[in-house]
């Protein structure tokens, strides 16, 4: 039963009046912390600004929870547990109904009682465009060549349990998501925080959580969506181009022009862009990948057992297992996004008439995005040798891990790294515009519409200090900033996972009794 927006209105106004004196002082505080940061970076250099801002987080973030010898961070041990958790809680649904999600994505199950702004395939190619990108290039290279081979096999695992992660948080974004009256969805762990924990009789810490993750996913949008793409992706283009080696600001003056022009527009020019960039350049790369494990095919079967051996007893690594384990899982949810709950806010839009129908599909995204591609990436960093090589360290060193990847496509395709550089650069574009309509539904949501335009130009004015920032630090930042969105995401996971459960149970139930296929039946007949 639909909602009656007018007889919302008397209590949205209200709710929206006790918000305004805690969004001004939000914004006066943003404005402030943004303007000193400004400040100092021009007396101590942007790396030293940034830096500070590093170490506040990771004291928070980044303190041991593993007892004796091994560092667990809390947050990837938070990743962890919670994604282990979700996988036995639901029966590893991300197995059972993997064949399902193909049916829904083929419109086998298409109603027309479905409501939303997108398609099912539309908002998972969406959610796709932000989380296929650097982390799949430059991040498994940094995560090889600091973790070893062996990041890669948790680099799987990772993805394997983030796939039930995500149907879960995709399923709540359903659940939760808002119809404006102008007939735009908005949705995401911000509407799924402040409503679901409101039904748990905690309102205040709903809110409190809803505007907290809004603020993290502003961060987000900053670090890992903006200043580590930029970074990356110009140490990639300096090799090819190397007029940016002695002008790096030139190279953040461009991409902060080009990105301006597509955001400027909203968001339909944003999905405009993303969907003419990204099946070209995932359809090059993964060429690429493929004609090099072909060319070393005989050497697939030693880099496998590599992989696998080194995830447990690896050398020369710090930490040991553990250090490994962290690297890996620290990489893929950087790459797949699986518990940080950003991807909620494209899935929310799709057409779709039972949540978990969506969640399904969500299922893909981890796979395809860590399972698949990182995978293939990984292949190619250990069977090329480019992440232990001697003449490659001062990459490895600067955690250039785009450059890294160059030099591995290289070895084999000599004039490949130019065609990486270009696809480096295209991914870092469609993940940044993508990653800035987050932002920006975030900042909409603690600041209203009217101040949407302030964060694009912030937003902005960041492309641009990533190309005088070192890669190492903006490593740190980006980690920092995205990992932390994991926690307010799955405090509502946990809390509200049974709500889930029910609507799994309630839609298998129909799906073994043919419910969906008479359902299915009575809509290609028609009325009669």
């Amino acid at each position: 039963m639909r909602q009656d927006y007018a007889s919302l209105d008397g209590g949205k106004t209200a709710a929206v009046r006790s918000m305004k004196p805690i969004r001004t002082f939000l914004l006066l505080l943003l404005c402030l912390i943004f303007s000193t940061q400004v400040a100092y970076a021009a007396e101590n250099g942007a790396d030293a600004a940034i830096g500070v801002v590093v170490g506040y987080l990771a004291s928070v973030l980044f303190f041991d929870v593993m007892p004796g010898e091994g560092n667990m961070p809390f947050i990837v041990a938070w990743l962890i547990v919670g994604a282990v958790f979700l996988t036995f809680r639901f029966g590893f649904i991300n197995i059972r109904m993997m064949g399902h999600a193909i049916q829904i994505l083929r419109g086998k199950y298409h109603s027309s009682e479905a409501r939303g702004e997108v398609s099912p395939f539309q908002a998972l190619s969406t959610a796709l465009s932000a989380t296929v990108g650097l982390g799949n290039i430059a991040g498994v290279a940094i995560a090889v060549s600091i973790g070893g081979p062996g990041a890669t096999f948790w680099m799987i695992v990772a993805g394997f349990f983030g796939m039930t992660t995500k149907f879960t948080e995709v399923t709540l974004a359903q659940m939760y998501r808002e119809f404006r009256p102008d007939g735009h969805i908005l949705g995401g762990a911000m509407e799924y925080l402040s409503k679901g924990l409101k039904e748990k009789g905690i309102p205040r810490t709903g809110k409190v959580l809803a505007v907290l993750f809004a603020l993290l996913t502003i961060g987000g949008s900053l670090g890992a969506g903006n200043l580590f793409q930029v970074s990356q992706a110009m140490g990639a283009v300096q090799n090819e181009v190397t007029i940016f080696k002695e002008y790096p600001l030139a190279f953040g003056l461009i991409m902060a022009t080009a990105v301006g022009i597509v955001i400027i527009g909203g968001i339909r020019r944003i999905a405009h862009a993303a969907e003419a960039i990204v099946p070209t350049m995932v359809l090059i790369y993964l060429s690429a990948c493929l004609w090099i494990l072909f060319v070393h095919a005989a050497e697939v079967p030693a880099a496998i057992a590599t992989i696998v051996t080194e995830a447990f007893a690896p050398t020369a690594v710090a930490g040991g297992m553990i250090g490994v384990l962290v690297q890996g899982f620290k990489r893929a949810a950087f790459s797949s996004e699986a518990g940080i709950g950003s991807a909620a806010i494209a899935h929310s839009t799709a057409a779709v008439k039972y949540p978990v129908r969506q969640g399904f599909v969500a299922l893909y995204e981890p796979f395809i995005d860590t399972i698949v591609i990182c995978t293939m990436t990984a292949l190619v960093i250990v069977i090329t040798g480019v992440y232990n090589a001697p003449e490659y360290a001062s990459l490895v060193a600067e955690t250039k891990g785009a450059a890294l990847t160059a030099a591995a496509f290289g070895t084999v395709i000599s004039w490949f790294p130019i065609i990486l550089s270009v696809s480096v650069v295209l991914f870092a574009y469609s993940t940044m515009i993508s990653w800035s309509y987050y932002g920006e539904r975030s900042w909409t949501y603690i600041f209203g519409e009217r101040y949407s335009m302030v964060f694009r130009v912030i937003f902005l004015a960041f492309v641009v200090l990533a190309s005088v920032t070192s890669a190492g630090i903006i490593l740190d930042f980006s980690d920092l900033l995205i990992l932390s969105m994991a926690f307010p995401n799955f405090i509502a996971l946990y809390l509200l996972h049974g709500k889930v459960a029910d609507a799994l149970k309630e839609y298998l139930a129909k799906l073994r009794s043919g419910e969906f296929d008479r359902e299915r039946d009575s809509l290609a007949r028609g009325p009669r």
